[in-house]
């Protein structure tokens, strides 16, 4: 996930990560990340300022990962709805391929440690805004229902959070067939043809 950083960096932010899932945040010091990359704590220092800046930089790395990732065959001159389906597919691949970086986004998300700037700067990195823009295509195309796709997408990753998670606590394995199901309905639950047979059949 770390590729675009030079070693150094790539080390710190990799063992951070590792800490930060298996002791949790306040647990992981600088000294032991210095002990456990085998980066000297003023070498490190030399490259993030702080704790903080390193646990920063780890959010926007994962994000822009995460987004490229994501969004890599978003854009194409596809339908809608094949670019809807494998984006999905490649949400759950992602969260499936890359857990650690999945747990510590949905862990840490609203953490007081990833200040507000960091945040609105990975949004625009990461896939949620660039899906939304596919929704939002959907709707002025008539395909969606009129409403908010940032909300519509948020609805339907907290559907695929719960299924990720599912799967990693060894609750239900998460086969092909029901993800198949599940992104099946997070374009139904928002179809504008799903709509009108509703209410055709309700008679208003």
């Amino acid at each position: 996930m770390f590729n675009n950083y030079n070693k150094v960096e790539q080390a710190v932010l990799e063992t951070t990560l590792r800490l930060i899932i298996e002791k949790e945040l306040q647990a992981t010091s600088m000294s032991l990340i210095a002990k456990e990359s085998g980066v000297s704590t003023g070498n490190i220092y030399h490259y993030f300022s702080s704790k903080e800046e390193i646990i920063n930089e780890l959010y926007r790395g994962i994000v822009k990962f995460n987004g490229e990732f994501v969004t890599r065959e978003l854009f194409t001159d596809e339908p809608i709805q094949t670019r809807f389906e494998r984006a999905w597919r490649y949400v759950a691949e992602l969260c499936q391929t890359y857990s650690e970086g999945f747990r510590f986004i949905e862990q840490y998300s609203f953490s007081p440690y990833i200040t507000e700037s960091t945040k609105q700067e990975a949004y625009k990195v990461g896939w949620c805004a660039p899906l939304a823009r596919l929704y939002e295509e959907a709707v002025e195309q008539g395909l969606f229902i009129e409403l908010d796709p940032e909300m519509m997408v948020q609805m339907h990753y907290g559907s695929m959070v719960y299924l990720i998670k599912g799967q990693l606590q060894g609750y239900f394995p998460v086969e092909e067939r029901a993800l198949r199901q599940v992104i099946q309905s997070f374009w139904a639950s928002v179809s504008q043809t799903q709509a009108d047979t509703k209410k055709a059949g309700s008679g208003t």
